[in-house]
């Protein structure tokens, strides 16, 4: 039996895969649960046509990434913590302060797209985030941590 997959299943396949399974696995499992519908020609058409839609509209968001990336790179930030003496911060720098100071520089970045290389940060200094504005699209951002 030939299925049309719904969403991302491990070990079988990811969306919009067209595969093919046993019957009853098809049958009394995949269909019930909404992850698969029957692969027949009207249903093959339709996701042809929905993947078409889909890239356009991915092209699109990558455009649009590639262009924010630009415009972020060379800009630096700089975070401002409460440091004891000898430059060790009380609690730690995390993303949402760098997501915070990136969107006062008037750029739409979510704390989630943001990954510190580091585990944690407890020190000033500089450091580099890497953002991640589309799945193909990922920017070295630049910040540093000094004492308030």
């Amino acid at each position: 039996m030939e299925v049309i997959l719904l969403q991302d299943i491990q070990n079988l396949g990811s969306k919009d895969d067209i595969i093919k399974v046993k019957d009853g696995y098809g049958r009394n499992y995949l269909i019930p649960q909404k992850m698969a519908i029957v692969a027949n020609s009207s249903t093959k058409k339709v996701l042809a046509e929905n993947i078409r839609q889909r890239a356009h509209k991915e092209a699109k968001l990558k455009d649009q990434a590639l262009a924010l990336a630009s415009q972020l790179e060379g800009k630096e930030v700089v975070i401002g913590a409460k440091t004891s003496s000898s430059g060790k911060i009380f609690g730690s720098v995390n993303t949402i302060q760098l997501a915070e100071a990136i969107n006062k520089l008037g750029f739409e970045i979510d704390r989630k797209q943001i990954r510190i290389a580091e585990d944690s940060i407890k020190e000033v200094g500089k450091y580099t985030a890497k953002i991640k504005l589309h799945k193909e699209v990922i920017v070295d951002f630049n910040f540093e941590v000094v004492s308030e």
